[in-house]
């Protein structure tokens, strides 16, 4: 019975995540509890795997990179990087782009460098955006702490065997793999779309104005209020209780407490607060007198998943928002009914206190203004930087745990005030430790339940005239596939069970299994919702779902195949 349980609880699992907008987390969470509660699992195992050294760990270095965000060098050295034409630009900001991202958050720097790549000329910002992104994905691949997919299968196999993965484990094969992924890049870089306008068409926004009760607009129809040839806005909309009226008809009355929604440049909502009685949320507070803000949704952002009228946005980052831009899409209805998602262009009225909110850079690429907090002294970046190093060495020659080391890193952190408690609370990486702990809890249902063990045993026949690299391809291909689908981590975290049980029952070492899995999991090249830094940059650059495929094909395909011919020369497959 017990495997007919975790049987049905990892297909809720992957329907969940596949089928609904439900976060990970939640997905996940509701996994181990049901896992729990129907006594797959203890209650002291799931506290064991809550407090895991490998996810400590994680959560540690999650902490750390809010620090090495504020650090100056990948800001001064972004200024030099597009120079020489495209190919020599990109092979510039490719290698960069690689080194931080080993060792700092690829979000920041993918953020980092982001804010100043749009505004760029030549190359245009569509063809240099989304190599960004898939520089700071190779790169991420090449340490332990390069992205948290490693991290969370090094959780996984610590889990499993009592030893998680060195630092540099990785880099026999991420390394190669990840200069060759560079280097189609660069040879293929006429694939990148030119798209003249850069990413941000304000035409593409989405504006929302009231009609206050005693307005001159009521009564008269929309061509009488001169509502209808506004030049660079457009009426699409009117909200009329709940109803939509659209098309708007030139003969269309206005009544009293009609939102109209108006499409078109944002820049011009100026314009609508000179007609007697149309009013916003931010004329009404004065806000329209300061200089806009565009800001761009984070994947990790907490408004992900809400309306902007049930976030209580106002208060929270005390902004208005004027108006939406979603990829290119249409959007319709009420702006505060609008469900928020990561990519998500918003134009924001700022009050005086939104600098100062320290939930900016979780949950905002800032586009227009500086508001990413002051870098630390020169003095300060030096040692800050030079005890990373540091830690970085003695963890790699096994000197020093990478816990204790990145602990320590982190209160030299506070002690000189690169970062403070309060921002290190509120960026504190909680939905990923859920992820992670209730995977975790999964997994050891799915073995103590039996089903692991069922699967492997069915497979069993086959396995003695299956190679071993076909397995290992097999493996590679799934976690590929599935974070195409999902994500990088929610991939990751559902294959691992079933990799290093495949690696037993064909009596193998697992790491090449292990490296599978990271690998694969972080080689979201297809598609902009595999990987965080896709998701960010598509809007940027204006990027079609198609683009993804057109230009990530080829650097899937070279990395894919360098991956697969070195995991079982890297690692030893024999026992022993």
């Amino acid at each position: 019975m017990d495997m007919y349980i975790a049987a049905l609880i990892v297909v809720a699992l992957l329907g969940g995540l596949l089928f609904t907008r439900y976060s990970a987390s939640i997905l996940f969470a509701i996994a181990a509890a049901v896992s729990l509660f129907t006594g797959l699992v203890a209650e002291d195992m799931v506290l064991s795997k809550v407090a895991n050294e490998g996810l400590v760990t994680l959560v540690v270095l999650l902490l750390v990179a809010v620090g090495l965000e504020r650090l100056p060098w990948l800001g001064l050295l972004s200024n030099s990087l597009l120079k020489g034409g495209l190919r020599w630009s990109l092979l510039r900001l490719s290698g960069v782009t690689m080194l931080f991202s080993a060792l700092v958050n690829n979000t920041a720097v993918v953020a980092t460098l982001a804010s100043g790549l749009r505004r760029s000329k030549s190359p245009l910002p569509s063809q240099v955006l989304m190599p960004l992104s898939y520089a700071a994905i190779l790169g991420g691949t090449l340490t332990l702490i390069g992205t948290s997919t490693n991290l969370i299968v090094s959780s996984f196999l610590e889990d499993a065997s009592g030893q998680g993965m060195s630092f540099f484990a990785l880099l026999p094969v991420a390394l190669p793999a990840a200069l060759a992924g560079v280097t189609v890049m660069v040879v293929t870089a006429h694939r990148l779309p030119a798209y003249q306008r850069g990413a941000v068409r304000s035409s593409d926004y989405l504006i929302e104005m009231e009609v206050e009760a005693g307005s001159s607009l009521i009564g008269r129809s929309v061509t009488e209020n001169g509502l209808r040839d506004l030049g660079d806005l457009f009426l699409v909309e009117i909200v009329r209780g709940e109803r939509l009226l659209t098309p708007v008809a030139p003969s269309q009355r206005i009544l009293a407490g009609d939102k109209l929604i108006f499409s078109g440049d944002i820049s011009k909502v100026s314009v609508l607060e000179g007609f007697d009685g149309l009013r916003s949320f931010a004329v009404e507070e004065g806000l329209l007198d300061r200089n806009l803000t565009e800001v761009v949704v984070m994947p990790t952002s907490t408004l992900v998943g809400q309306t902007i009228k049930g976030s209580a946005f106002r208060s929270r980052f005390d902004a208005a928002v004027l108006g939406v831009r979603r990829d290119g899409m249409r959007l319709s209805g009420r702006l505060g009914d609008i469900r928020l998602r990561a990519g998500d262009f918003l134009m924001l009225a700022a009050g005086p206190d939104f600098q100062q909110r320290i939930n900016l850079r979780r949950n905002f690429l800032i586009l227009d203004r500086d508001v990413q907090g002051a870098a630390p002294s020169l003095s300060v970046s030096i040692v800050i930087t030079a005890a990373l190093f540091g830690v970085v060495t003695l963890a790699a020659l096994g000197w020093v745990s990478l816990l204790k080391g990145m602990a320590g890193l982190l209160a030299l952190m506070l002690a000189l005030d690169v970062c403070r408690v309060g921002e290190l609370r509120r960026r504190f990486p909680f939905e990923l430790w859920v992820v992670i702990a209730s995977a975790l809890v999964l997994a050891e249902a799915l073995t103590q339940s039996g089903l692991i063990g069922a699967l492997v045993s069915a497979i069993e026949p086959w396995l003695g005239s299956i190679p071993v690299w076909a397995a290992l391809a097999a493996i590679y291909g799934l976690t590929l596939l599935m974070t195409e689908l999902m994500t990088n981590n929610a991939a990751a975290a559902l294959v691992f069970p079933l990799a290093y049980s495949l690696a037993s029952a064909l009596g193998v070492q697992p790491m090449a299994f292990v490296a599978a899995v990271a690998l694969g999991a972080s080689a979201s090249f297809l598609t902009p919702f595999g990987y965080a830094t896709n998701l960010m940059v598509q809007n940027l650059g204006g990027y079609s779902r198609a683009d993804y495929v057109r230009y990530g094909l080829p650097v899937s395909a070279v990395y894919s195949a360098v991956v697969l011919y070195l995991l079982p020369q890297a690692y030893p497959l024999a026992l022993g």
